[in-house]
């Protein structure tokens, strides 16, 4: 008898779990936008998602577009990081630099060859470096954790042209 009232309870505990977590599921999606539903369906943070969408293509196939999911998340921790320790970095050429070599190493080390072309990761990291800098411009960022924001034009010429 114990053992059934135990059992008993138990399944009650785990029912009302799980639809105390389908209650919080069901309200955090409620209160998401479509970017950050899309960011959450791609698995990425939305400042990821921000930089997925200046690298990506309409022709990737589904391992390409892993990889640049991937070079994504560390392409932003890197420029994080390199920005991080850099005071007002946005306001020096020699800081400017250093940020805009790190972004086109890392995508030249990162971005798949094919389909990406010398020509392709050349301007992917030119739209990468541009955003982070308006973005740092526009937010006053130096030290501190960039924030990205996606307007009507953030997506690359690069995946417009190819779909």
């Amino acid at each position: 008898k114990y053992q059934e009232i135990i059992a008993a309870y138990n399944q009650d505990k785990d029912r009302a779990t799980v639809e105390d977590t389908f209650a919080k599921l069901s309200i955090l999606d409620a209160s998401l936008d479509a970017e950050q539903r899309r960011a959450v369906k791609e698995g990425l943070s939305e400042e990821q998602l921000a930089l997925f969408d200046l690298v990506r293509r309409a022709d990737l196939s589904k391992a390409d577009r892993e990889r640049i999911k991937q070079a994504s998340r560390e392409l932003l921790e890197g420029v994080l990081a390199v920005i991080a320790p850099l005071d007002r970095w946005t306001e020096k050429e020699q800081t400017q630099a250093e940020v805009e070599t790190f972004i086109l190493d890392k995508v030249y080390q990162t971005l798949p060859e094919p389909p990406y072309t010398p020509d392709d990761k050349a301007q992917v990291a030119q739209l990468v470096y541009q955003h982070i800098f308006e973005q740092s411009v526009r937010d006053g960022l130096g030290r501190e954790t960039l924030v990205f924001t996606r307007g009507a034009g953030s997506a690359s010429p690069a995946a417009q042209s190819r779909g």
